[in-house]
């Protein structure tokens, strides 16, 4: 036995290295994937002063860290390569104990990188946390639910629900839109990473969000505080569009329901089950608070709070047995016959 390592085998240490090296280059290529991929969500496809605030912040942490870790791993890789241990070298590397330009280089380096991080932190919440109220702004009162958003503007005598509209402003105008968030249940966070960031919506306190945006289209968003079995599918869409989009919205949005006497029959099923105990309908008895608005159920995009289209016969699926699509929710099925069914869905429909 000489000892040496016979040719051909790598040490498990060495192999070791080299899982970790590649969990590490699928670990950044995921990171990258999740953030710089194009899509809604995308957190640096910004379109609000928050919301570039809070890429600025992202970029410069990554450029810091990503130099930090440049700079300790290439020392590393330097280290490994020019000090190992050389075949046929026996003799012991010389020991040192400590150095001070090293010791004082380590610790003062890190507490100025922080302190300069902590200012440029404090800098974006203060930008970010905007108090003065421009006159023109748009007030919503945004209450989470288990697992749906409820859009109220109190100035307009509208109520909606997981679709938030807003108008866009321009170079004169910012035409900013102020949220004050709450809850009815558990703790959500009311999250849509293009417009603004993150915001906790807390049971018994109103927290304050605001954004602008000076480009339409839709953004996606959705609850970033864990609230329950479908806290996954807690979806927000915020359509930004012109002023004058906006207005004939919310004009159209103000308007009881339709009540069109073909649906006369879906119409009284309506009001003998319980749906009229949670669902509010403007222009019936049916004023509940529990559940979402249905006045202009079928202006929406969705249903479920953003998880199937809103189309007929989704909107059957999701009457005749909720659980099918939205597990846990709170609605229940009423085991309704199908002729029932149809003639509650056409009622539903009615709902623009």
């Amino acid at each position: 036995m000489t000892g040496q390592r016979p040719k051909g085998l790598i040490p498990v240490q060495a192999k070791r290295h080299g899982r970790g090296i590649l969990l590490l280059a699928f670990g950044l290529l995921f990171f990258a994937s999740s953030v710089f991929a194009a899509g809604e969500t995308n957190i640096v496809q910004t379109v609000s002063p928050p919301a570039d605030s809070i890429k600025f912040l992202f970029y410069l942490l990554l450029a810091v860290v990503g130099a930090i870790f440049l700079i300790v791993e290439g020392a590393l890789i330097y280290c490994m390569v020019r000090f190992r241990k050389r075949e046929g070298d026996e003799s012991e590397p010389p020991q040192i104990y400590g150095s001070k330009p090293v010791e004082i280089a380590w610790t003062v380096a890190p507490a100025l990188i922080v302190f300069v991080l902590f200012l440029v932190v404090l800098r974006s919440i203060v930008q970010i946390r905007k108090v003065d109220v421009p006159e023109d702004a748009l007030r919503v009162v945004v209450t989470g639910h288990q697992w749906w958003w409820e859009f109220h503007y109190p100035e307009l005598g509208v109520t909606t629900a997981n679709e938030l509209h807003v108008p866009i402003g321009d170079d004169e105008n910012e035409r900013a839109v102020f949220l004050d968030l709450q809850s009815v249940d558990v703790i959500h966070s009311f999250w849509v990473p293009q417009l603004s960031g993150k915001m906790d919506v807390v049971p018994g306190r109103t927290n304050l969000l605001w954004f602008a945006t000076k480009q339409p289209g839709l953004y996606r968003g959705q609850c970033a505080e864990y609230c329950g079995t479908q806290h996954a599918n807690m979806l927000l869409r915020v359509v930004a569009e012109s002023p004058e989009e906006f207005e004939r919205w919310a004009a159209q949005q103000a308007k009881p329901a339709v009540d069109d006497p073909k649906v006369a029959a879906g119409r009284q099923l309506f009001m003998s089950l319980a749906c009229m105990n949670c669902h509010t309908i403007k222009g019936t008895p049916a004023n509940g608070t529990f559940a979402p608005d249905l006045t202009h159920l079928m202006s929406r995009q969705t249903l479920a709070s953003g998880m199937v289209e809103n189309n007929p016969k989704n909107l059957r699926d999701w009457v005749d047995n909720p659980q099918s699509i939205k597990p846990g929710c709170l609605m229940p099925s009423f085991q309704l016959s199908s002729k029932q069914l149809d003639d509650l869905v056409a009622y539903l429909e009615t709902l623009h």
